[in-house]
């Protein structure tokens, strides 16, 4: 998800996508324990999501 989709969310859209977002990461890192994923770096893709979204959850509260 980049940054200028993230920024057109609501504040409630951006808490909703990051508990999604961290469910998804918790279950691919199960996935991944349990047999290697195809592509390892969607565990790093999803980090980075969730990153983001807090990162723009956090400049809106400061303005």
């Amino acid at each position: 998800m980049k940054i200028r989709e993230i920024r057109e969310l609501s504040n409630q859209e951006i808490l909703e996508r990051l508990d999604a977002e961290r469910e998804h990461l918790v279950r691919l890192k199960l996935n991944h324990s349990i047999s290697p994923l195809d592509n390892p770096l969607q565990i790093k893709e999803v980090r980075r999501t969730i990153a983001r979204l807090a990162t723009e959850l956090h400049q809106r509260e400061n303005n």
